[in-house]
Formats: C-alpha cells, structure tokens, sequence
C-alpha cells in the first residue's frame, strides 16, 4: 500500500469515527458495547475489560456510564434503552468493584448527616429538568443506593436489564467484579472462597448495619 493510500484510509477512518452517531445504528462503536460502571477513580474499565472505551482517535470500543456504586438507574435504562434501540448496540457490561466507597457507610447515616444540614428530603427535586419525579416519602436512604454486598449488587443490574421491556432479548449481558486490591477481574459470586481476602462486603469495611433494601 502506497503512502498515499494510507493516508487516505486514516482520514476515512478518523472522518466515520467523528461522524458515526448521525448514522445511527450503522454507525455503532466498535464492540457494539454498553459498558455500566461505578465511578471511582480506582475503577479502570478499559484495563479491567480490555478495551478502549475513550480513547481520542481510533478508540470508542463502548458507550460508558458512569454513576455511584454502578447500579441500575432510571438514567442508566435510559442510556441503555437509546445505545440498544437506536446506536446499533448489543451487548451490555456491567463492571463494579470490590473496596467500593457505597460499601463503606449505610444510606440512613448518610440521610440523617444530609437532614442534620437542614436538608428537606421528603420534598425533594431528583432532576431539575423534570420535576414530576417524586420519592415517596421515606425513600430516600433507598434512593442513594448504597449496597451492603458487592457481588449481589452486580448480579441485580444484570437480572434488571434482562427482565426490562425497554431492553431486547436478544442483548447479551453478563456482570464482572474488578478486585480492586490485585487489579483483576471476576465473575460475581456469593462464595466466600472466591472473596474472603477482599472488601466485597459492607462489613468487611466496618459497616454493621444492614442497607434499605433497593430491590424487592
């Protein structure tokens, strides 16, 4: 191949990535990936997974959310919904992590510390953008999501996206646990074994409460 050749196949290749999200579910990334994750810094999902999911100029493997704790949302089926629906999507990620910042306090401690700052949680605007969305009364310490098990927490997105009438069938989906104390991967697992030398528990962190529970 001539240089000429070359340059011309990188432009048309840069031009596509720049250009994919206008052609909808023919411009896809490249995996066909939704990737839902915690936040934390410490959460490394292109290492852990294998990927590049934000890499500038010849990356974009996935579509990656982001929020605390990597559950399941209104926003993250929102997301999903659209990347799956619309973007040319078919498989969903979910990836969360052991040492997990909502492992390491229970959600009534944090709604007494945010009332103790004279913060009305029972008249609460969640978006500001839609105002119709309401907390019942008392949900609040639910709402913020955090989790007293790491693995259970992963196992329950994959179960919600599965049953979602807004997600397809035909979607693969699985779930991961990054150990974030030896930077490597796992399935989810409830067996002690696999786990016992990890922060995969709220306890383990020190918390001695058990969580609201925010699936039935």
């Amino acid at each position: 191949m001539s240089l000429k050749d070359e340059l011309e196949k990188k432009v048309a290749e840069r031009t596509q990535w720049e250009t994919r999200r206008q052609f909808g579910a023919d411009g896809p990334n490249m995996r066909r990936l939704w990737v839902l994750a915690c936040m934390d810094e410490r959460m490394p999902v292109d290492e852990a997974l294998g990927i590049q999911s934000d890499a500038y100029g010849g990356g974009g493997d996935a579509h990656l959310f982001r929020n605390a704790g990597g559950i399941i949302t209104d926003d993250a089926v929102r997301s999903a919904m659209l990347t799956i629906n619309f973007f040319g999507t078919k498989e969903i990620v979910v990836v969360q992590h052991t040492g997990c910042g909502m492992l390491s306090a229970n959600g009534v401690d944090l709604e007494k510390a945010l009332r103790a700052k004279g913060i009305d949680l029972d008249n609460i605007t969640l978006d500001p953008t839609l105002p119709e969305m309401k907390l019942e009364k008392g949900a609040f310490a639910k709402w913020i999501g955090m989790m007293d098990d790491v693995d259970e927490t992963c196992i329950k997105p994959v179960e919600g996206f599965r049953n979602h009438p807004l997600i397809p069938k035909d979607i693969v989906i699985s779930g991961w646990i990054w150990e974030t104390e030896f930077r490597r991967l796992r399935a989810p697992s409830k067996d002690a074994p696999h786990r016992g030398v990890t922060q995969a528990t709220a306890a383990s962190m020190g918390v001695k409460d058990v969580q609201e529970p925010r699936w039935k």
